[in-house]
C-alpha cells in the first residue's frame, strides 16, 4: 500500500481534490437552488434530482469544457511551437527522441507500447493519441454543457411564459457563448502565465519548474 501511494501520489491528491470539491459544489449548488425555488415558491427538489437538472449538469460541464480544451490545445502546440526559457517547451536545441523518421530503436524495446512496436495506423494513432483523448474529452464536455443549459434556460424560459429551447436552439444563444467565453479565456491566460513567469521564477522539487539554479535561458525543465 506503502508503495503504491508513493508511484501514484500526485495523481490520487488530484483526483481526490476533485472529488471532493465536486461533491461540495454539489451540495453548495443543491442548497443554492433549493433557496432560489423557495423565493419563487415552488417546492424544493431532492438532493438526485437536483443532480440530474440542467442547472447542475450545466455547471459541472461548463467548467470541464475549458480545462479539457486548454489542455488539448496546449498538448498539441506544443509539439510545434518553442517558448525560449520555459520550463514548459521544448528545447529547440535538442532533438527530442521520437523526432527521428519512425520510433528508431524504440520500437525493439520489449516493454514499449504495443503500438511502438506494431508500427502501421496503431502507431499513427497512438503517436497523437493524448491530444485526440483531451479534444474527444473537451468535445464531450462541449454537448453536455449545451444540453444542461438547454434545459436550465428553457426552465427560465417557461417561467417568464416563453417556450422552451431546443439544444440547437440554444447553441445560437448569446448566454451559451458568453458562459464559453468566460472560461475559456481564463483558461489560456493561466496557462500562458505559467508558461511565461516560468522562465523566471522556480518551484524547488517541482517537475513543472526549472533547476533552481539554471540560468533563464535554459528551454525545458530538465
Amino acid at each position: 500500500m506503502r508503495r503504491l501511494l508513493r508511484n501514484n501520489g500526485l495523481s490520487i491528491a488530484m483526483f481526490g481534490l476533485f472529488f471532493i470539491f465536486v461533491s461540495t459544489q454539489s451540495v453548495m449548488g443543491f442548497l443554492d437552488y433549493n433557496s432560489t425555488e423557495q423565493e419563487h415558491g415552488r417546492p424544493p427538489v431532492g438532493y438526485v434530482q437536483y443532480l440530474k437538472s440542467g442547472d447542475f449538469v450545466e455547471a459541472i460541464f461548463e467548467n470541464w469544457e475549458s480545462e479539457f480544451l486548454q489542455m488539448g490545445i496546449y498538448v498539441v502546440l506544443t509539439a510545434f511551437l518553442i517558448q525560449k526559457g520555459s520550463a514548459e517547451s521544448k528545447d529547440p536545441e535538442i532533438q527530442q527522441p521520437d523526432a527521428a523518421a519512425g520510433c528508431g530503436e524504440d520500437q525493439n524495446y520489449a516493454d514499449a507500447p504495443w503500438p511502438v512496436r506494431n508500427g502501421g495506423l496503431a502507431l499513427k494513432f497512438y503517436e497523437n493519441s493524448l491530444g485526440i483523448a483531451l479534444l474527444s474529452l473537451f468535445a464531450f464536455s462541449f454537448a453536455m454543457h449545451a444540453i444542461g443549459g438547454a434545459s436550465a434556460y428553457s426552465q427560465e424560459q417557461m417561467e417568464h411564459g416563453a417556450p422552451p429551447v431546443s439544444v440547437s436552439q440554444y447553441l445560437l444563444t448569446p448566454r451559451f457563448w458568453f458562459e464559453s467565453f468566460q472560461n475559456w479565456q481564463s483558461e489560456f491566460l493561466a496557462i500562458g502565465a505559467m508558461i511565461v513567469l516560468s522562465i523566471y521564477l522556480r518551484q524547488k522539487g517541482s517537475s513543472q519548474s526549472k533547476p533552481i539554479s539554471s540560468p533563464h535561458s535554459k528551454t525545458g525543465s530538465e
